[in-house]
This record gives C-alpha cells, sequence and structure tokens, in this order.
C-alpha cells in the first residue's frame, strides 16, 4: 500500500539541489502547518478527548501528518541522489507501509460508529465509549502492524549475505525492498483485501444509514449529516487508494514524454495524488464540523501570529 520515490530523480537530474528543495518545503510547509495546528487543536479541550469521533478523527489526522512528513523525506533522500543501506531503506519504507494502512482501517471503525449513531441511538452511548474507541484505535495499529511485521519475514528471506555490500544501487523506495516475488504479491493482495473491505464497510453503512433515514422514528437531520459524513468517508477512501498507482502512472507517462514535460506533469501528479489526499484531513473534516471550525480558526490565526513575531 506504500508508494516509492524511486522514480523521480529521472524527472529532477536537470533541476537544481535548492528548486527541488524549495518545491519540498512549498508542498509540505502549509499543509503541514495545518495538521499539526489541527492535531492540537483536538487535544486542547475535553470535549475532543472525550468524543469518540474526534479520537478517531485524531487518529486519521496522526497518520495522514506522519505519511506526509514521510514521504517528503523520502522525496529529498531520491531528489538528492542519496542512496541508503537496505536495513535504514527497510525501516523507511516498513514505517511507511504502517502509517499508510491506518487511513483505510480508521475510516472503517469511522464509518461503524456514524453507522451505530443514526441506526442504534438508543445504544450509541454505550457502544461507543471513550475506552471501545481507544481499543478500536489500538487494534487498528496492531493490525497495520502485523502486515509489516509478515512483510519483514518475507523480506528476510532474501540472501543478503550473498550480496557484497549492504548498500543500495538504487533510491529507497518500497518498490526496491520487494526482492522476493512472493513479498510483492502479498503486497498487491493485502492493499486489495484492505481497500474492498474498507469499501464494503463505507457502502454497508451508507446503505444502513439510508434505510434509517427513511424510518418514521428516526432524526432526519442526524441521518442526512451521517450519510454526507460518510459520503466524505468514501471520497477520502479513493483517495487513499490514488497513491497505490502513482509508480505505475509515472512509469507509463514516462514512456511517451520527453524529460523536461514529464517533470512538469509528474509535479502535478505528486501534489494531486500523494500531498494532497493527506491534507484534505483538515479541509474535509476539520472545517466542516462546528465545534471544531472556531477553535481550529482561532489557533491558526494564533500559531500565525506567533510565527510571524518570531520572524520579525
Amino acid at each position: 500500500m506504500s508508494y516509492s520515490k524511486t522514480n523521480i530523480t529521472v524527472g529532477l537530474q536537470d533541476q537544481g539541489l535548492l528548486e527541488t528543495v524549495l518545491f519540498a518545503i512549498l508542498t509540505t510547509v502549509p499543509f503541514l502547518f495545518i495538521n499539526v495546528t489541527l492535531l492540537f487543536t483536538l487535544r486542547s479541550k475535553p470535549v475532543f478527548c472525550e468524543t469518540s469521533r474526534y479520537i478517531l478523527l485524531f487518529n486519521l489526522l496522526l497518520a495522514d501528518t506522519m505519511q506526509m512528513a514521510l514521504s517528503q523525506l523520502m522525496y529529498i533522500i531520491a531528489a538528492c541522489r542519496i542512496t541508503l543501506s537496505y536495513p535504514v531503506c527497510g525501516a523507511l519504507t516498513m514505517l511507511a507501509n504502517v502509517i499508510t494502512n491506518i487511513s483505510p482501517l480508521t475510516l472503517v471503525v469511522m464509518c461503524l460508529e456514524r453507522f451505530v449513531a443514526v441506526c442504534y441511538p438508543l445504544r450509541h452511548a454505550a457502544i461507543i465509549t471513550v475506552r471501545n474507541t481507544g481499543v478500536a484505535v489500538c487494534v487498528v495499529w496492531a493490525f497495520s502492524s502485523l502486515n509489516v511485521l509478515i512483510q519483514v519475514l518475507l523480506m528476510l528471506k532474501f540472501p543478503f549475505a550473498e550480496l557484497e555490500s549492504l548498500q543500495m544501487k538504487d533510491f529507497c523506495g518500497n518498490d526496491n525492498m520487494m526482492l522476493d516475488p512472493i513479498a510483492a504479491d502479498y503486497e498487491k493482495a493485502y492493499t486489495c483485501f484492505v481497500f474492498v473491505i474498507a469499501g464494503l464497510a463505507v457502502i454497508s453503512s451508507y446503505i444502513g444509514v439510508m434505510i434509517a433515514a427513511r424510518s418514521a422514528s428516526s432524526d432526519k437531520v442526524s441521518a442526512r449529516k451521517a450519510r454526507n459524513t460518510l459520503l466524505l468517508h468514501l471520497v477520502k477512501l479513493g483517495l487513499s487508494l490514488s497513491s497505490t498507482v502513482y509508480n505505475p502512472l509515472l512509469f507509463s507517462i514516462s514512456e511517451r514524454l520527453d524529460r523536461i514535460m514529464f517533470v512538469r506533469i509528474q509535479v502535478v501528479i505528486y501534489v494531486c495524488i500523494i500531498m494532497l489526499p493527506r491534507c484534505l484531513s483538515a479541509l474535509i473534516y476539520g472545517l466542516r464540523d462546528q465545534t471544531i471550525r472556531p477553535v481550529l480558526m482561532y489557533n491558526l490565526v494564533q500559531t500565525k501570529a506567533k510565527i510571524s513575531k518570531l520572524i520579525t
């Protein structure tokens, strides 16, 4: 489910290092600023720490922010033409895999929470407790870590002892760490499994909410809000899935275009497929929520004012 930055230097060879670093900063710092501010916001008031949906949103946003920072780090490493050793690259890619898996799995839990809230409102407080939500978050991280542990075991089957050096000849990326065909097949199978399960969870929850919305005894307003939220979950899931086609798409484009045009298109694809999905959590969920929005806007203004004061 993770993606690599192995091929980005194909188009960046003619660009200066300064330009590459500036691009990395401009496409990351503003989004990281918003995400980190929202993370702080979700821990600034008791209501956010004691409400299940905000706890789940914090977990989703934390994974997206970590993934954004890690992907940009690997982008800069590859753009600077720095090769790593297999152990270091393996640690980075495995961490990226853990974090990447968190988003779709958290979306599944968030869908179930909205489904229970609308279809079983009288039992929602008993089922969706802070303790149960914490357990669900731990299960999500444990399941994602278990997947990475299996990948590591499959990777260890490769005869590293026969290599002349543990220094990689190519740039660090998930594709270059899939040294065993079985490991690559497992990665594809797991990706399909997670996104199929997540998609079914979102669609099933949406259908359940739609049925509840037609019931005369249901809260129409709550059902409509839950339906819209589930649609946003589906959009978020689709955006997360789009990152899996990043490398194949670049490879296909590179064979048809000259290097200069490829660089320009690759930058747009990188921002749209890799960066944008991981900054939309703050925009989709944070600004849309009437409880979060005023606190988030206040914190953004205050943080910006403090940064400006430090600069001046």
